[in-house]
C-alpha cells in the first residue's frame, strides 16, 4: 500500500474520488460539495488555520487503487486545554479493511505526534464542531447537512486501532405534524409574552451585531467549561459567508431580556436534500439546478446547528419560548415537515432534557473518539458539565 500526500491537483482530485468508491451503493449518502470541503484545507479561507495546521493522504493498494484517505490537523488554541496535547484526525473514508485503516491512522498519528501532540480525536472537523464531527453508530438514515455519514463498520476500525469514546453525541427528531407536549406549550407561551423579552432574526444588514450577539452568548454558556476558547468570530463570519445560499434569516433567533442578548438558536434548511442531486460539483448547471429545486421546496427537513442560553437565564424557560415563536413561523412555511435537534453530548444533560421535553426522539448516535498515544495512560471521559446549556 501507498500513501500519498494531498498536494497535487490530482492527489486532490483522488481526496474527493474516494467518498465515490465508498458510498456508491448507499442511497443514504450525499456528497458534500467539493469547493466546500476544499475550503477547510485552504488557509486563505478557513479561519482555523490562523493558530493551527493540517495535513491529508491519500491510500492506494498495490495496484494503484484508491481505498482510504484522512486529514490530521491541529488547533493550537484548543490542543493545550486538555490534560495531553490533544490534535484530531477527520475526513477518514476507507475500504474494510484494518490494515489500511491502520496505516492512515498511523500517518496521522506520527504527523501529530511530530508536531508535539499526545492524543488525537477523530473523526473531527477542523473548525467548529457543527459540521463533520463524529463517527455515525447508529441511525442509519439519509445524511442530514453537516451531520457525518460512514458504513457501520468504522467503528470497529476506530475500536480495533485503540480509539476509545470521549463522548457520545445525540440526535433527536421532531415530527412538525405532532403537537408539542401541552404543558411544555404553556410555559413557552407564558415566557414567550413576558414584556422584558425580546426576540429578533439575523439580519444581513446587521450582521456584524449579531456576530457579537452570538459571540456573547456562546462564551457565556461555555465559559465554565473546563476546555473553554472564546469563541473566533471570524469563524462566524466564515459561516455566513460560506452558507449564505442556504441560510433562512427566520431560523436564526436570538432573545434579550432588556435589551442584553441571553439566547440564541440557529436552523437551516437541509441543504442534503439537494446535494444529493449534485454530486459534489457547483459548475454552472448545477447552481441552476439548485436554483431550481430550492424554488421547487425540495427541501422539507431542518437541522438545529446550535442553541445556547448564557447560564443566568437556563432555567427561565427561554429556550421553550423561542420554540414557540418559531412554531409560529413554521405554519407559514408547511412545506417543512420534520427537524434534526443535533447534537447533544452526553456530557450536556441539560440540553438532552430540553430535546426530550418538545417531544424529540433520539434517532442518531455519533461518537467522538479518543486515541492516547501513550497506551499507559488512564483513559477519560470528557465530564460531565454542570453550568452550560449549548447544543452543538
Amino acid at each position: 500500500m501507498q500513501l500519498v500526500e494531498v498536494i497535487e491537483k490530482n492527489a486532490k482530485k483522488a481526496f474527493h474520488k474516494i467518498p465515490h468508491l465508498i458510498y456508491r451503493d448507499d442511497p443514504n449518502w450525499a456528497c458534500p460539495l467539493e469547493g466546500m470541503v476544499e475550503d477547510i484545507f485552504n488557509p486563505d479561507k478557513n479561519p482555523s488555520f490562523k493558530n493551527g495546521k493540517a495535513v491529508r493522504w491519500v491510500l492506494k493498494n498495490d495496484d494503484g487503487k484508491l481505498i482510504g484517505r484522512i486529514a490530521a490537523f491541529i488547533n493550537f488554541n484548543k490542543a493545550y486545554t486538555y490534560d495531553q496535547p490533544t490534535g484530531g484526525c477527520g475526513f477518514f473514508e476507507c475500504i474494510n479493511d484494518q490494515e489500511a485503516a491502520n496505516m492512515l491512522f498511523d500517518v496521522a498519528r506520527g504527523w501529530l505526534k511530530k508536531n508535539g501532540m499526545e492524543a488525537m480525536d477523530g473523526p473531527i472537523n477542523f473548525g467548529e464542531n457543527y459540521v463533520n464531527w463524529g463517527l455515525l453508530a447508529k441511525g442509519f438514515m439519509p445524511q442530514g447537512y453537516g451531520m457525518p455519514y460512514n458504513p457501520g463498520y468504522y467503528v470497529k476500525l476506530f475500536e480495533n486501532y485503540g480509539f476509545k469514546i470521549f463522548f457520545k453525541q445525540f440526535s433527536y427528531h421532531l415530527d412538525y405534524s405532532v403537537p408539542f407536549p401541552e404543558r411544555f406549550w404553556k410555559i413557552a407561551g407564558w415566557v414567550a409574552n413576558k414584556p422584558a423579552y425580546s426576540f429578533e432574526h439575523f439580519d444581513y444588514k446587521n450582521a456584524e451585531k449579531y456576530i457579537d450577539d452570538f459571540a456573547h452568548i456562546y462564551d457565556e454558556a461555555w465559559r465554565f467549561h473546563e476546555h473553554f476558547q472564546p469563541l473566533d468570530k471570524d469563524d462566524l463570519r466564515d459561516f455566513i459567508k460560506t452558507s449564505k445560499a442556504v441560510i433562512d434569516p427566520e431560523f436564526i433567533w436570538f432573545a434579550y431580556h432588556e435589551g442584553t442578548p441571553i439566547a440564541l438558536f440557529v436552523m437551516i434548511p437541509d441543504i442534503n436534500q439537494i446535494l444529493r442531486r449534485l454530486n459534489g460539483k457547483l459548475n454552472m448547471w448545477n447552481i441552476l439546478k439548485f436554483i431550481y429545486y430550492k424554488k421547487k421546496r425540495v427541501m422539507t427537513r431542518t437541522r438545529i446547528l446550535i442553541m445556547g442560553v448564557v447560564p443566568k437565564f437556563q432555567k427561565s424557560g427561554i429556550e421553550s419560548a423561542i420554540f414557540w415563536h418559531q412554531d409560529k413561523l413554521m405554519l407559514k412555511k408547511p412545506w417543512y415537515k420534520e427537524v434534526e435537534l443535533s447534537w447533544a453530548g452526553d456530557f450536556n444533560p441539560k440540553i438532552v432534557s430540553l430535546y426530550e421535553s418538545v417531544g424529540g426522539k433520539h434517532v442518531k448516535t455519533h461518537y467522538t473518539m479518543r486515541y492516547l498515544f501513550d497506551r499507559e495512560k488512564n483513559f477519560e471521559r470528557a465530564p460531565v458539565i454542570g453550568g452550560g446549556e449549548i447544543a452543538g
